[in-house]
């Protein structure tokens, strides 16, 4: 250890928490809060997993055959579910719990104690990523136990990336989105209106092979069907190589790139419906 150092670490003040530890400390507190919310639970694990069983029960598991490969139904519906699930947790709740936390004053008493505000935002993105590879191997886990869906291990490491990728460009734009929101009772009808048609045009609910091109041209403007596209291309047997969508990840990153200027520049901490 050089002198500069051992300077620096006799002038810390005694007791400070290391940047580390103070985005561990806060991330911690983050995920029991929604943990002990039973509504958080449902529409963040349970809803999701509701909606594959419901998607693969009506519309069947039979095996078809799309470029040349053989293909279960319920491969379309952990894909697509699994996209859901990255939105509804890095997204959706992040948006309305943002809203609210903002409107009700929460976020300007949090932001005006000794924790960064940086330590505040990246904790409560991290929660979100880490709720959404949680329920995303929930579904897969199920997928492969119920369905016999699973993902080629060749193509893994391209899946875990899709799903990382994905939770962070949105929460990205939960960020952005929650600063064109003006209150809390507003926040969830708003998001879920933006939201819902996308999943349908995007192969979410629909296989895009099934719609239309002039709806899978619109989808292809938004982030959704780029990232439903990096998750299901590692599950189709016709994929070879690594199984990384390219394309389909830039595209994600740019939005998410959009996402952090907007809301580096509109994020308010204080209420603005007064």
């Amino acid at each position: 250890m050089s002198t500069s150092e051992v300077a620096a670490q006799r002038l810390r003040p005694p007791g400070r928490m290391s940047d580390a530890r103070l985005v561990a400390h806060q991330l911690r507190y983050d995920l029991l809060v929604v943990l002990r919310d039973p509504q958080s639970r449902f529409f963040t694990i349970a809803l999701p997993v509701i909606f594959m069983v419901l998607l693969t029960s009506l519309f069947g598991n039979d095996t078809t055959h799309a470029r040349g490969h053989a293909i279960k139904n319920a491969t379309y519906y952990v894909a697509g579910i699994s996209t859901l699930g990255i939105i509804a947790t890095s997204f959706v709740n992040l948006v309305i719990t943002i809203t609210a936390q903002r409107e009700s004053g929460v976020l300007k008493r949090r932001r005006s104690t000794p924790v960064p505000a940086w330590v505040l935002i990246a904790s409560r993105a991290l929660t979100s990523v880490i709720l959404a590879i949680v329920l995303v191997a929930v579904i897969v886990v199920i997928g492969r136990i119920a369905y016999g869906v699973h993902v080629p291990s060749a193509t893994l490491p391209a899946f875990v990336l899709g799903v990382i990728v994905g939770a962070a460009v949105f929460c990205c734009l939960s960020f952005a989105a929650a600063s064109f929101i003006r209150n809390a009772d507003s926040a969830q009808p708003i998001i879920q209106a933006t939201i819902l048609p996308l999943y349908f045009i995007s192969g979410v609910f629909v296989p895009r092979d099934q719609l239309s091109s002039t709806l899978r041209d619109i989808a292809s403007v938004f982030p959704v069907s780029h990232l439903n596209n990096a998750l299901f291309k590692a599950f189709d047997p016709a994929t070879t190589g690594s199984g990384i969508a390219g394309t389909d990840l830039l595209i994600l990153v740019i939005w998410g790139a959009a996402g952090l200027v907007l809301a580096l520049w509109r994020f308010k901490w204080s209420p603005q419906s007064t």
